[in-house]
């Protein structure tokens, strides 16, 4: 065991040698020797064994292996500093095995030491990509839970922040075929980080590419499959997997196949869905992404008879006016109640699927039925007015500050709502009924109008605030609105399906399950 006049002395001799260095095989051997020693005598091990490590190559396992020992070491110091020198082992074929050893190195619970791991696996990411990922994978498939959890949020977080010179169009062809098959089985929040990681791939942000996140999507989604509205893991998955699709449809990647899906096998089962996600409104939840998708909905091999499940389902929320007695009263105990925020996703998701299907209502339904529909909306349009006016009445004059506490932000939502179906409603009152009206969802953001296009809901909102932005609830709010108790009455809201940790279980099963079938991980 070297002490540490013996290690300088040694690392004298290979200083000085130049060009000879190799030759001093002996001396190095010493180096390596020390991390059998006391603290500083590993100290000095830890900077001299990386320092001369290219020049011994037939030591190379014997040096990464002492540098190993000296990262497991109880003094922190001495493993921080191991770990800081581990990028000077990464070369040619060690590589790999370096960023296997960094990425178990995740797992630590030192901050300090944590954030070195970070910055030699960037170190060494930028010397080669390729072979880092390899690393990174290897312990994602095979490693421990906690270090394959932090492998998968390094990606997702440190990816992005990588030069072009970096993350060249192979380097994301590995990611993506890595992730493949990482994909084959992973739980809630895992398929939602890797979904992070690979739509922000440049490689990915084609019209092809987008289709391609859009498949590997619906194959986690299960859409072959017959929906299980009574199994709260089968509902969170479609939905999880339908969030994570939403953003990536457009004119050029449809939704067709997803929409598809809800119409057929969800819809029907609305009034039956399980979650386990406390105070979630999984109806309305599924309406908005409904809704949301309708727009780029392509071309549905079965259209109408989906379309006449939506419109099944939309009757079931606007009602038929009450009868009347003799005396002109009111012969039931109360007014239906109008959902307002149901009929919003419902009937803007039949108002983009009947374009596709504009004779729908005059040519597919019956006289009797079309008449039905129609005394259901004027009931329902009368009702709707009362309660614009209420709204409008109550943010009259409010601007700035007073439009910003959470009672006025939720009527301005409100608002939202009641206009857009406003609007929907007189295109359908239309003779025959049209199908051209714009409107924005409540829950998203407004969209500028391009020049020429006509703006559907501008007579709708022209009584509503101030045309400064509204402050409406933030996409995470999970808010009622309970209207003033009168005449109508209604449930408005804006819920948002938390994205992460919704799957319950480990991995395993269909994904989404326990992965306990696979090896622990392997040791450095």
């Amino acid at each position: 065991m070297p002490t540490v006049e013996e290690l300088y002395r040694n690392y004298g001799i290979l200083a000085d040698a130049t060009e000879q260095v190799s030759q001093h095989k002996d001396a190095y051997q010493v180096i390596l020797d020390g991390v059998k020693g006391g603290t500083k005598e590993k100290r000095l091990a830890a900077q001299f064994i990386p320092k001369f490590f290219k020049h011994f190559p037939e030591l190379a396992d014997s040096a990464i292996n002492a540098q190993l020992d000296l990262c497991e070491d109880e003094d922190v110091s001495i493993r921080r500093q191991a770990i800081k020198e581990l990028p000077q082992f990464a070369t040619g074929e060690n590589l790999p095995r370096v960023a296997d050893i960094l990425t178990q190195l995740l797992q630590t619970d030192d901050s300090a030491e944590f954030n070195l791991v970070n910055n030699a696996l960037l170190s060494i990411f930028k010397m080669d990509a390729k072979g880092t990922l390899g690393g990174l994978f290897s312990q994602i498939l095979q490693g421990e839970d906690i270090v394959r959890e932090r492998a998968i949020k390094f990606l997702s977080t440190k990816l992005k922040t990588l030069p072009d010179e970096v993350l060249t169009k192979e380097v994301e062809e590995l990611i993506l075929t890595e992730s493949k098959k990482v994909l084959e089985d992973v739980t809630g929040e895992e398929f939602v980080l890797f979904m992070k990681i690979l739509s922000g791939l440049k490689s990915l942000q084609t019209v092809s590419g987008r289709q391609q996140l859009v498949e590997l999507v619906a194959e986690q989604a299960d859409l072959e499959q017959t929906f299980n509205p009574s199994d709260p893991d089968c509902v969170d998955r479609l939905l999880q997997c339908t969030r994570q699709a939403v953003p990536l449809f457009s004119k050029n990647v449809h939704s067709t196949r997803f929409v598809t899906y809800f119409c057929e096998q969800v819809l029907p089962n609305l009034g039956t869905l399980t979650t386990p996600v406390e105070g979630l409104d999984i109806q309305l939840e599924v309406l908005k992404l409904l809704a949301e998708m309708s727009s780029f909905c392509g071309d549905m091999e079965k259209l109408e008879t989906n379309l006449r499940k939506l419109f099944d389902k939309l009757l079931e929320y606007i009602p038929l006016p009450p009868e009347e007695a003799e005396n002109g009263e009111n012969a039931g105990n109360e007014e239906p109640k109008l959902q307002f925020s149901y009929v919003e996703c419902l009937l803007y998701s039949f108002h983009q699927l009947g374009r596709k299907l504009p004779d729908f209502l005059t040519a597919k339904l019956n006289a009797e039925k079309l008449k039905d529909f129609k005394i259901r909306l004027q009931y329902f349009a009368r009702g709707l007015q009362v309660y614009i006016r209420q709204l409008r009445l109550a943010l009259q004059g409010k601007t700035g500050e007073a439009l910003k506490t959470e009672e006025n932000k939720i009527k301005v939502v409100a608002l939202k709502i009641t206009n857009n179906i406003n609007v929907l409603i007189k295109d359908l009152f239309h003779i025959p009924p049209s199908y051209k009206s714009a409107v924005t969802l409540s829950w998203k953001p407004v969209q500028k109008v391009e020049i020429g296009q006509k703006r559907a809901n501008e007579d709708a909102t022209s009584g509503s605030p101030p045309k400064k932005s509204p402050a409406g609830p933030k996409r995470d709010a999970r808010q009622i609105y309970n209207p003033p108790s009168g005449k109508y009455s209604s449930n408005l809201g804006n819920f948002n399906y938390e994205q992460r940790g919704a799957f319950r279980g480990s991995r395993g099963g269909r994904g989404w399950g326990a992965r306990g079938n696979r090896s622990r991980g392997r040791l450095y």
